[in-house]
């Protein structure tokens, strides 16, 4: 019986025999990667687009886009309105980010930020939500050689003295069973800051009715953060930037604190636009676009 005849191996079945299972980090697909700043320009788009106008957005061809997109089409990533010829994501666009938000952990993407945030501004780091009976603190990172501060995990925050307070009941909402149980929760507040003993000096950073509590929050609002000054503690300082989920509800608050003698408290310091920094892109990464 002859021998079974076999054929050499072909250069290129030489070649990928030789190439490792797991190809280094910077290797990729050129092609894939182009292909999606297709379905990125329409992530960012408010509705469906033309053919010209995804291709300029891409920075890419028509001719080149078109090629893409038919593929796209095929996968169900992109489809096309027939009777328009626009352009828009397709159901399996929506089953990725449906599936991908489903999985994600605010306070754990939180989290792990905290640690480059911390060296970033040098200063006791914090993350809180809102709980049954209001802010929350969850976590807490001290930084090195600073004055330490007496807060505790699980500590509630006040709504007008803390900047984590300040935040929430700036950037909660209008309307809605959260932001219906905000008002009360001040007016209870307020009647005790009414009741504090002091000696006829006005209580620092400290807001004494209504109209002040409505300048506090709207400036809140104004700078993106909450801040305050003495108020919570003596000495003590600090900002709490808000983070909002894909439905644009307030997720938790990113929190800084520190001595007045360390910390810069002014608006634009290093701390606060670090803040405002982390907490807009752990946004994005929830999911949440800013509208005008």
């Amino acid at each position: 019986m002859p021998a079974a005849k076999t054929s050499a191996p072909s250069p290129n079945d030489r070649r990928e025999a030789a190439e490792p299972d797991a190809e280094p980090l910077r290797a990729g697909i050129q092609s894939v990667e182009v292909g999606f700043e297709l379905l990125n320009a329409l992530s960012r788009a408010s509705g469906a687009l033309m053919l010209r106008d995804l291709a300029a957005a891409a920075g890419m061809s028509a001719a080149k886009a078109h090629r893409y997109l038919v593929s796209f089409q095929r996968m169900g990533l992109v489809m096309q309105d027939p009777v328009s010829t626009r352009y828009d994501l397709g159901p399996a666009a929506l089953r990725l980010g449906l599936a991908s938000l489903s999985r994600l952990d605010a306070v754990k993407l939180a989290r792990d930020r905290i640690p480059a945030l911390l060296q970033e501004t040098g200063h006791t780091l914090a993350i809180a939500v809102w709980g049954n009976q209001g802010p929350t603190m969850v976590h807490w990172a001290e930084a090195p050689q600073t004055v330490p501060v007496t807060l505790r995990l699980g500590d509630v925050m006040p709504l007008l003295t803390s900047a984590t307070g300040r935040c929430f009941a700036a950037f909660m909402g209008q309307d809605g069973p959260d932001a219906q149980r905000i008002g009360p929760m001040i007016r209870e507040e307020l009647a005790r800051v009414k009741k504090l003993p002091h000696s006829g000096a006005p209580l620092v950073d400290v807001p004494q009715s209504p109209q002040d509590v409505q300048k506090l929050l709207e400036e809140t609002r104004a700078q993106g953060l909450g801040r305050v000054v003495h108020s919570l503690l003596p000495g003590v300082g600090g900002f709490c930037a808000p983070v909002f989920d894909a439905q644009g509800r307030l997720a938790l608050g990113l929190v800084v604190l520190g001595s007045v003698a360390t910390l810069d408290t002014g608006w634009h310091s290093t701390a606060a636009t670090a803040l405002r920094l982390a907490a807009a892109r752990l946004s994005a990464d929830l999911g949440y676009r800013e509208t005008a």
